[in-house]
């Protein structure tokens, strides 16, 4: 995976309750990806969203992909 990507996934304790974010802005990872979830395209989205860019997309999908891959332990 791009790990370049993925820097632009920030968690800040104080912001949007610890939420991963888009580059530290009010933007949160799970908004962009319920947005593509219900079909909206990525053009959509930057148009709803000016200060995001393409690739804070492509990073909100590698961050869900990735943290599907969680190995958990069940007793």
């Amino acid at each position: 995976m791009n790990a370049s990507l993925l820097d632009r996934i920030t968690i800040e304790p104080g912001k949007c309750g610890g939420k991963p974010c888009i580059r530290g802005m009010r933007i949160r990872v799970s908004d962009i990806l319920e947005l593509l979830g219900e079909g909206v395209s990525i053009e959509q989205v930057l148009g709803d969203f000016p200060d995001l860019e393409r690739e804070d997309v492509l990073a909100s999908l590698q961050f869900a992909a990735r943290r599907s891959d969680i190995v958990r332990l069940v007793a």
